[in-house]
């Protein structure tokens, strides 16, 4: 899976590598033709303006050519005023021709030729005019009645004729090329957007590969982690299983050994004293230094039988069996409060448990007053046991100097053997302490009614 993943990862870079291709060279396909369609209108537009100013041109001749033929012939100066202004705009537009046609050679010389023609219309139109302000009338009509004005008309028409078709063959060409530039730019674009369509495609199936490629880890991972926690729970419930079951062998193991203790061992120390006690008696009443050997003797005897006496009682005590649950906490309370000299103050109530449970408590409370001796450091304890209908409440508490829980050592077993025999026993433990302010272990075991 992760070599498809990391095949799959060059494929989408690529995918994406081809999408801004293709949108970089839309974008230049766009900026090319909108910049070669904006050239062929500027072009267009000055031939506009060139044509139109042919066509202002003719238009000033012919009015030029108007205002003084009406002069001629009715001798009224205001004909004079449209003449002369055709006479002046003339000049302008041929200087505006002249710059349009500055760079192509052909137009120029049919230009010229087209300057040569207005500029001897205008010098017959003058002279004409002269002659009329003159009074020569002769020499006017003769001027006027001869070809040498329609002649200049006819060529002045025939070189802007020739100017202006030139100009529209360019404008028609700069349509031609603003067309084909535009449908350059529309196939292009369409080109590219599909491209780009096909480039988005194969992302999104990549994309939509790689959402499955990650579903597909992710459901191995799911499954891996469901056989890691199978596993572990399977683990946990043999580890706990065996860890009652070595608590049971070992409970088991203290029983016997108790027993063996109190028969074998009682027994031999039992006669032995019954040994001492006759040679004592027939000795007599005198003192002598065996009579001393033998007091030392008794002794001796009385304190292995008092350690026997307590070496079984932690194993398996008897108490529990013959006095019940309360009695037996009252005694461990009482001697663990002789030999360390802690003050314990004991609350129980009857309680109705199960022989295994009567042990866990008293375990419980066991290894609590074990711990509080080597630790604590306490001056006063809390032993109290609650009865309720369906669970019994176990808390001893002490006012040492406590501990940090996070700080407890792996290796330390006594509160993990603790919690464990408690949890064996369907119950809950809580350990609640902080360094300086003493501890309290409580814990919560559910009912279970002795059987008749």
């Amino acid at each position: 899976m992760n070599f498809i993943h990391s095949k799959a990862l060059p494929r989408t870079a690529i995918s994406l590598l081809l999408a801004l291709l293709a949108a970089c060279v839309l974008i230049g396909i766009n900026e090319t033709g909108h910049n070669r369609a904006r050239a062929e209108l500027d072009s267009m537009e000055r031939e506009s303006g060139t044509r139109t100013a042919l066509n202002r041109l003719l238009q000033q001749v012919l009015d030029a050519e108007t205002g003084s033929r009406g002069f001629l012939l009715t001798g009224d100066p205001r004909y004079l005023a449209p003449y002369d202004s055709a006479v002046a705009g003339i000049g302008q537009s041929l200087e505006a021709l002249r710059a349009a046609y500055a760079h192509a050679a052909q137009e120029s010389a049919i230009l010229q030729q087209l300057s040569r023609d207005v500029q001897r219309k205008l010098a017959e139109m003058e002279l004409s005019v002269r002659m009329r302000r003159q009074g020569n009338e002769d020499a006017w009509k003769f001027v006027v009645l001869s070809d040498v004005g329609q002649q200049q008309m006819e060529s002045i028409r025939a070189q802007s004729a020739r100017l202006l078709e030139m100009t529209g063959r360019r404008i028609d060409a700069s349509e031609d090329q603003v067309r084909s530039s535009l449908l350059y730019s529309r196939l292009g674009i369409a080109f590219v957007t599909l491209a780009a369509l096909l480039a988005f495609w194969a992302y999104l199936r990549q994309t939509t590969a790689l959402r499955a490629v990650g579903e597909q880890q992710q459901l191995a991972l799911q499954q891996e982690r469901d056989l890691l926690e199978r596993q572990v729970r399977d683990r946990t419930a043999s580890l706990a299983e065996l860890a009652t079951h070595l608590q049971e062998v070992r409970e088991e193991e203290r029983g016997h050994l108790a027993r063996e203790l109190h028969d074998e061992l009682g027994a031999l120390l039992t006669a032995a004293k019954l040994d001492v006690a006759r040679l004592k008696s027939r000795l007599g009443p005198e003192p002598s230094e065996v009579s001393q050997r033998l007091q030392h003797l008794t002794e001796t005897l009385n304190s292995g039988i008092a350690l026997k006496r307590r070496i079984i009682e932690d194993l398996r005590p008897s108490s529990l069996a013959n006095l019940g649950l309360q009695a037996s906490l009252e005694i461990l309370a009482r001697e663990f409060s002789e030999r360390s000299g802690v003050e314990v103050v004991t609350s129980l109530e009857p309680v109705e448990l199960d022989d295994a449970h009567q042990l866990t408590v008293y375990r419980l409370v066991q290894e609590s007053l074990t711990n509080m001796a080597k630790y604590a450091k306490a001056r006063h304890a809390e032993v109290t046991v609650r009865a309720y209908a369906n669970h019994v409440e176990v808390e001893v508490r002490d006012d040492g100097k406590g501990f940090d829980p996070a700080s407890i050592r792996p290796s330390t077993h006594g509160l993990a053997g603790m919690r464990h025999r408690v949890e064996a026993a369907g119950g809950r433990l809580i350990v609640d302490t902080r360094p300086g302010g003493g501890t309290r272990v409580f814990a919560v075991l559910p009912t279970r009614v002795l059987q008749a």
